[in-house]
């Protein structure tokens, strides 16, 4: 239930109102960001909501149970603080989002009509959409494990155990050149044979790209060339002399767990559960089976 003061309700009911839409975001690097259709700025409780023109908004509906509550938000990248680039490397994915009724001409009269986060971000040119998610959709995520082959902890994290500093799973390149988008030739990981840093992750630490983290879909060695080619283009075009950290992946494999980390004993997986062979396998007198992989 919306809590509406008084004197915002009696300014409702005379008929001729001065109400705007409010919407503040706050990044998952913690920056806060305001934004109105007002066509003055606004400032209530320490955020200041820019004027936005061109901010437009789908109808918000509201549903009992659990279902998830969407509407779109559209808008032109005119604000200063509003980049391309930020979007563009995810700083606004599953940002918080509150959504006031204001009335301009006193702030301290507004309503909060819904608190979510950002879903999907499309963009085209100089113009976004963005989904606001109603917060019963975190409802609909997966918690818990799965019973699975594959290990299901993150490769350094806490129920891995691996630690990523160290100097056999943590190296700095140079780009020497780069071959498209998502290619680049590098140096300084003539030591690693190929694959060492696949599915693994390159933090830019120099270059106009810099902070940014970009997951490693190949490493690749021929000849005397070292590549790495990533999942996603960087927010803006690399340049020769651009600096990575480049840390090593993991496949989820019991194999590599056991081989490469010497983790085993830290597998998260269940290599041993038996699979579609056994299912489908007949049984011989002899107590054994016809090419069941279980031994």
């Amino acid at each position: 239930m919306k809590s509406i003061s008084p004197a915002l309700a009696a300014h409702i009911s005379s008929g001729a109102t001065t109400l705007a839409w409010c919407w503040r975001l706050v990044r998952r690097d913690g920056v806060s960001l305001g934004f109105t259709d007002h066509d003055r700025d606004l400032t209530f409780a320490g955020v200041t909501y820019e004027a936005a023109t061109g901010f437009t908004a789908s109808e918000i509906k509201d549903t009992l149970g659990l279902a998830v509550d969407n509407l779109d938000v559209q808008a032109a990248l005119s604000s200063l603080r509003l980049d391309e680039a930020d979007l563009a490397v995810g700083l606004y994915d599953d940002a918080r989002v509150e959504i006031w009724r204001v009335n301009w001409q006193d702030p301290a009269q507004r309503v909060l009509m819904r608190r979510g986060s950002l879903g999907e971000i499309t963009r085209a040119g100089k113009s976004f959409s963005a989904e606001v998610r109603g917060l019963a959709h975190y409802l609909n995520q997966p918690s818990g494990r799965t019973y699975q082959y594959s290990c299901d902890a993150n490769l350094g994290d806490a129920r891995c155990g691996v630690d990523l500093n160290a100097l056999a799973w943590r190296a700095n390149a140079i780009i020497t050149a780069v071959l498209d988008a998502h290619t680049v030739a590098v140096s300084g990981l003539s030591a690693f044979p190929a694959g060492h840093f696949t599915t693994g992750l390159a933090a830019v630490s120099a270059g106009v790209n810099m902070g940014q983290n970009i997951e490693i879909r190949r490493h690749s060695v021929s000849a005397a060339t070292v590549k790495l080619e990533l999942w996603s283009a960087p927010a803006k075009a690399f340049s020769t002399g651009d600096t990575l950290i480049v840390t090593a992946g993991c496949n989820k494999h019991f194999a590599t767990c056991r081989d490469r980390f010497s983790n085993a004993a830290r597998f998260r997986g269940f290599p041993h559960i038996p699979g579609n062979a056994l299912v489908t396998s007949v049984a011989r007198s002899d107590g054994t089976n016809d090419g069941s992989p279980l031994r």
